[in-house]
């Protein structure tokens, strides 16, 4: 039993080790081909925030973020440095999305809802249960072409940096309010994305060492679920082995940018690791924004950062 220990203490020392110096951006950027020059540098932006998430382009060169244990909104102006609140009382509002007629897309984790924030500020409740049971704490969306939604609704955790006890679910909102299950086999879902051409949807794990791709189908629905990457630089997690995979977000090319425990993984549309962005906090969530959207902007637990980059986010809609 000692020995076992002594192994288990080994492989957990080892494992933040190496999550904690892939994270640490002492070290010059590596150039990510099309993506990052050599040498660039991530900049603080603002820091003072609890709970940096869902952030999301404004559609005016600005961004929106949320600040989830503050139960605010925040909006970048165009001009990249000036921060404002946006919303209160957000019932602890994680991931956004934005529409193109202007309502922001909201995952209510404290309501346990999914809302529409209309530009005058008025909220609508879109869903509240699927299958006729409530959902848990929803943590991400995205809206497809049809006028649906995909979101992640992960079960709670017993406790801080504890994997929860039962897997989550992924659903679909389709534009006339019905809410299918996608899967409940993910251990803890939590970002998600679609991809340009609107035929595969990404889903990421947080406990585990992999984000997931389904084929979807004409209906909203999806299947055909399958490893479309094995995330890298893991730590340890209280059931092994974690990616600590957040938000994600999708480039003009198709690029899949991942939030993790190791920085910014950037994979192509094969399943591919082009390289990491190096950051100096744990990255939740990121998005494009800025006049040219060739900014990123990175959500962290208590600060909100960017860094330019050569690719640029997608024309044709906000995230």
């Amino acid at each position: 039993m000692v020995k076992r220990a002594l192994v288990l203490a080994t492989i957990l020392a080892l494992s933040i080790g190496s999550a904690i110096a892939a994270q640490t951006p002492e070290a010059p950027q590596a150039e990510i081909p099309g993506v990052l020059k050599a040498g660039t540098k991530v900049e603080l932006v603002k820091d003072g925030f609890n709970g940096g998430e869902g952030p999301v382009a404004s559609g005016d060169g600005g961004l929106y973020f949320t600040a989830i244990d503050d139960n605010r909104i925040h909006k970048v102006d165009r001009d990249g440095r000036t921060v404002s609140i946006w919303r209160e009382n957000t019932n602890g509002t994680n991931g956004l999305f934005l529409l193109k007629d202007g309502r922001l897309l909201g995952a209510e984790s404290g309501g346990k809802r999914i809302i529409a924030i209309a530009p005058g500020g008025a909220v609508t409740g879109l869903a509240t249960a699927s299958g006729g049971r409530p959902l848990r704490s929803p943590n991400d969306l995205i809206a497809d072409g049809k006028g649906g939604i995909y979101f992640t609704d992960p079960a709670p955790r017993p406790a801080p940096n504890v994997a929860p006890m039962e897997p989550g679910n992924v659903h679909y909102m389709r534009a006339n309010g019905e809410v299918l299950l996608i899967d409940s086999e993910i251990r803890r879902p939590n970002g998600l994305t679609v991809s340009l051409d609107g035929r595969t949807l990404y889903v990421g794990d947080t406990e585990g060492e992999y984000v997931y791709a389904f084929d979807i189908q004409p209906d909203g629905s999806a299947r055909n679920k399958r490893q479309f990457v094995k995330l890298r630089d893991p730590e340890q997690g209280s059931l092994g082995l974690r990616s600590r995979a957040d938000g994600m977000a999708l480039d003009s090319e198709g690029r899949v940018y991942v939030s993790t425990a190791a920085g910014i993984q950037v994979i192509d549309a094969r399943g591919t690791h082009l390289g990491t962005i190096r950051l100096p906090a744990v990255a939740r969530n990121l998005a494009f924004a800025g006049p040219d959207r060739r900014t990123l902007y990175l959500t962290a637990l208590n600060a909100l950062y960017r860094v330019p980059t050569l690719s640029s986010g997608p024309a044709e809609r906000a995230k």
